[in-house]
């Protein structure tokens, strides 16, 4: 490299001289892109954004509005301790490929990527004064793992919002086998017993809404809602970056 582009190269604003050597790429194919965070055209084009209509509590997108306030018949004939459950994303195509980047891969700085569209997600659920819970991890597989991927998604999503967040009020004191593969019931009763709340008077009277990363049948945030609940609090919703959608009654 002669002098004269060396001093040209030095004179550039940092963040030029990152994105010359490293260009912003696609959270999910990993194609150059023109900002930090984006997704290529492709991706995007791919992505499934939840929106209304959707069922009022678990959050499960309809093909036909139903009208305000109709919940799906699973919720109808088996409530949850949850208040309002909602995602981002339907869990698929490029929103499964970053997920398990983040959390397989130790991808953490996707966190950034994935808040702002759970944040848009939220609008309902986000109330003054909420605390942000995160769904915990067994500290075995917290060791293994090496990070708890709720608990970042929630301490970013406390950074955007300024919202308050306690990562450790909830935890959990049983391992459980992998739920992949189990059906609701199956899955219910795998998560029985494996959660409590460490200190009730920081969510007694509050309104909590419990973090993850994923909603699958609803097993484990309806077992940290039952205990949320409780232990005293207001109310408690689930927010998450994407969620298993299934035919709905």
């Amino acid at each position: 490299m002669a002098a004269s582009d060396l001093l040209a190269l030095l004179a550039l604003p940092v963040r030029t001289i990152v994105d010359l050597v490293l260009p912003p790429r696609c959270p999910a194919c990993r194609t150059i892109v023109d900002g930090d965070g984006r997704f290529c055209v492709d991706c995007w084009q791919q992505l499934d954004f939840i929106t209304a209509p959707m069922c009022a509590t678990c959050g499960t997108p309809f093909e036909h509005d139903r009208g305000a306030g109709t919940q799906c018949g699973a919720c109808l004939a088996e409530p949850p301790h949850y208040a309002r459950a909602r995602a981002a994303l339907a869990y698929g195509g490029p929103a499964r490929t970053v997920l398990l980047a983040m959390k397989h891969g130790d991808r953490q700085h996707l966190a950034a990527v994935m808040a702002p569209h759970m944040l848009r997600a939220a609008a309902d659920l986000l109330v003054p004064d909420a605390v942000l819970v995160p769904v915990p991890l067994h500290r075995w597989r917290l060791w293994r793992r090496g990070f708890n991927q709720a608990a970042v998604l929630a301490q970013e999503l406390a950074r955007l919002s300024g919202m308050a967040v306690d990562v450790t009020v909830l935890a959990r004191v049983k391992a459980t086998p992998p739920s992949a593969g189990m059906g609701r019931k199956a899955r219910a009763a795998n998560v029985r017993g494996a959660f409590r709340v460490v200190d009730k008077a920081r969510v007694r009277g509050r309104d909590v809404v419990v973090i993850d990363d994923v909603l699958t049948t609803g097993a484990t945030a309806d077992a940290c809602a039952r205990h949320l609940r409780r232990a005293g609090a207001r109310s408690v919703s689930v927010l998450t970056f994407a969620r298993v959608v299934r035919d709905v009654g």
